[in-house]
């Protein structure tokens, strides 16, 4: 059953945001982090606790003679989003919870590229993930019961292309589209807040509030996959431009001798790191066409081609990294994307450290590389972080 949300300012928005991300935390800390005095925190909280979004965890001590706290956390449970992450033929869902952690995933074919067709895919996947499931975030609380697909409280879609508004899609070169309102056509049919989104922005979105970018104030997200994506956090916030999801990292140079892109780019990241890219580079050594993982199983058995292209591949990706690290000053890249497996050969992991190394000065910080998870489920994952970012800031609006 629906619920009426109390009226909540910003800080009440801020301080939801810093639970379900830092949860379980101490009061303390959050009246820290806020800059918000006892009172106003337990005032701000009661509307939440009431409502069961958040609950508090066991008592812990503030020092030896300090009154007792317990610790704010929200129940991830209470409501559940889907994410999507588009490719050029399939729509991969997932349903996740408040935290974006998966708890099922269903692949759909695309019929046609049609956003009509591909608005009948994301359908199918959202009902395919939420049958059966009615009542599972359709409990009491603040911010459930949205009328529409089993009680769902948002749908994400993730999408390789320029997104604007979190809605219309102006370009999506591998659907041939420009100018397609997805998030009002899928909306219309599903009844649920939709938020349309770039993937590599989600993807950097997720990283940040739930993943390995968690609590980290600046650092960047490289993905390797189909493309080649890049984004940054500066000072807890992405930095997102008019430019973002034109795929502009995907053209830094890194190889003056290596293979051209379709864009005629000769060793730009795409040429040298895409896994098409890699596994026609194989194939005159060869002989034969390779999938992208039997190429990196080759690598790691030590055949010889696949150890070329494939370590090859990973002193590139380094260069990328340093690259990275060189021009905005972080100090921690993650790398993710359905190509991230790379990093698991040895010989590309050995050619990676190389990479950087090379690159970076010697007096210079050790770049800290952490590699996130290498399957579409991440992508879509991202789509449902940003899902449940709009669900947040829409509290109380």
């Amino acid at each position: 059953m629906a619920t009426t949300e109390p009226a909540l300012s910003e800080s009440g928005r801020e301080l939801v945001r810093e639970v379900l991300i830092h949860g379980p935390i101490a009061r303390a800390e959050l009246g820290r982090r806020l800059g918000l005095s006892p009172a106003s925190l337990t005032r701000l909280s009661r509307p939440f606790l009431d409502s069961g979004l958040f609950v508090e965890g066991a008592v812990e001590l503030a020092g030896a003679v300090g009154r007792p706290a317990r610790p704010l956390d929200v129940q991830a449970d209470l409501q559940r989003f889907v994410g999507v992450k588009l490719t050029g033929d399939q729509a991969f869902g997932v349903l996740t919870d408040l935290r974006a952690r998966a708890l099922g995933e269903h692949v759909a074919d695309l019929a046609g590229r049609s956003p009509e067709e591909v608005v009948e895919a994301l359908v199918a996947v959202v009902q395919a993930l939420t049958a059966g499931s009615s009542g599972s975030g359709s409990g009491s609380g603040v911010g459930v019961g949205v009328a529409g697909v089993e009680g769902l409280a948002g749908v994400g879609v993730s999408i390789g292309g320029k997104v604007t508004g979190q809605r219309t899609v102006l370009r999506a070169t591998f659907l041939a589209w420009r100018e397609v309102d997805l998030g009002g056509m899928l909306a219309e049919r599903l009844g649920v807040p939709v938020v349309v989104e770039n993937d590599v922005v989600a993807l950097t979105e997720a990283e940040r509030w739930f993943g390995l970018g968690r609590g980290v104030d600046d650092f960047a997200v490289v993905t390797v996959g189909a493309g080649v994506g890049y984004g940054l956090v500066v000072h807890g916030r992405q930095v997102v431009t008019p430019d973002t999801g034109l795929g502009l990292g995907g053209h830094v140079p890194l190889d003056p001798t290596g293979p051209i892109c379709v864009d005629g780019h000769r060793g730009c990241s795409t040429a040298m790191l895409s896994t098409t890219s890699m596994c026609a580079s194989a194939v005159m050594g060869l002989g034969r066409r390779v999938a992208y993982d039997e190429l990196l199983a080759l690598a790691a058995s030590g055949d010889p081609v696949a150890v070329q292209v494939v370590g090859t591949a990973g002193r590139s990706l380094g260069r990328m990294v340093a690259a990275v690290a060189n021009l905005t000053m972080v100090g921690t890249v993650v790398l993710s994307g359905e190509g991230v497996g790379l990093v698991d050969v040895p010989v590309a992991a050995t050619e990676l450290r190389a990479g950087i190394a090379a690159d970076r000065d010697p007096d210079a910080s050790e770049v800290r590389v952490l590699t996130g998870a290498a399957d579409f489920g991440a992508w879509a994952r991202g789509a449902a972080a940003v899902a449940v970012q709009a669900r947040i800031g829409s509290l109380g609006a």
